[in-house]
């Protein structure tokens, strides 16, 4: 099948073992040829499409159904190539690259002149991470250059963390698919805005506010202004089902007792305290919901405390009823 003047594979051959080095350089010669690319990371599948390449940037837009004005992350290979795509890094940055990458945090600074608009939606900055995962790193290594990589399914649904998620989101409109199993964390990156005073946290994830505050010795302001990050949105992270968010599993088991006197089919999330494991399978807990056609989904809301308030954040913009909080 043809799209966009691409090449895709119309079955699962496009999923290769992203541990074979064989793998990495057809997924290399692929992001070379302005071609897209499904990557794991620590956090979640990206779509891949090579740093230096309008032409291919363009394409991720358009497979996503994303808003081109929508900045993309640029992902690096370590952190000595930040320098190559950003310029006037303030203090407060650099001390994040040293403690934090690689790892799940991104860090918004001034772009260089190697950034193109389509990376950033035409404004000044540049949102740039170095992920902490084997596939990709030798990827990037390989490449021997940066790619922009947003999550790999269509825009404002539930992040893939798995090839599989991918596959059966993006099928014929993605080239190829790197299997890396499951995503370590399952959350987006904690994203942090560099060019303000104080920096702002656009996006909370793994790394949380918290660290970030207790080792820099600065406070970590809530966002303000538009939209000019990834998951900034009201609405986002969304299953085709209804999210209502509980309190406490009781309040779920009324909310579900109602649900099913209406005969709507309804079932509760709940992982209790287990914050690890809630971050890593509330994404394919919501898609199985999905593909079970389950009409109501009754989220228990986990601790405000660590990565639950990654979680929670992540639950409010998926929810389609209102939050109180």
């Amino acid at each position: 099948m043809l799209y966009l003047g691409f090449f895709v594979s119309t079955n699962n051959k496009t999923i290769l073992d992203g541990s074979l080095p064989s793998a990495i350089t057809k997924a290399a010669s692929a992001l070379r040829r302005d071609l897209l690319v499904a990557i794991p990371t620590e956090t979640v599948y990206g779509l891949a499409a090579r740093a230096s390449s309008p032409v291919a940037i363009r394409k991720i837009f358009v497979v996503k159904g994303r808003p081109a004005s929508h900045p993309l992350i640029l992902h690096i290979a370590k952190p000595d190539d930040l320098r190559k795509w950003a310029t006037d890094i303030p203090s407060i940055a650099q001390k994040l690259v040293d403690k934090f990458w690689p790892g799940p945090l991104t860090i918004v600074v001034k772009r260089s002149a190697n950034v193109c608009d389509e990376i950033t939606g035409g404004r000044d900055t540049v949102a740039i991470r170095c992920p902490d995962h084997r596939i990709a790193i030798e990827l990037l290594e390989r490449l021997d250059d940066a790619i922009v990589a947003p999550s790999a399914n269509r825009f404002g649904r539930v992040s893939p963390t798995t090839a599989n998620h991918v596959a059966h989101d993006l099928g014929q409109d993605v080239d190829l698919i790197l299997d890396g199993g499951a995503c370590k964390i399952g959350l987006e990156s904690t994203i942090v805005d560099c060019t303000t005073n104080p920096p702002q946290m656009l996006r909370a994830g793994a790394i949380t506010a918290e660290a970030i505050q207790q080792f820099c010795l600065t406070e970590i302001d809530a966002p303000s202004g538009e939209s000019r990050a990834s998951g900034m949105l009201e609405k986002h992270y969304a299953p085709n089902c209804i999210v209502e968010l509980a309190f406490s599993r009781k309040d779920a088991e009324a909310r579900l007792a109602n649900l099913e006197i209406d005969r709507r089919i309804a079932e509760i999330i709940d992982f209790g305290s287990d914050l690890e494991k809630y971050a890593h399978e509330i994404y394919s807990r919501l898609r199985e919901a999905d593909k079970r056609s389950v009409d109501v989904v009754v989220v228990v809301k986990p601790p405000m405390t660590g990565i639950g308030i990654a979680i929670n954040e992540r639950l409010k913009k998926a929810s389609n009823s209102a939050v109180v909080d």
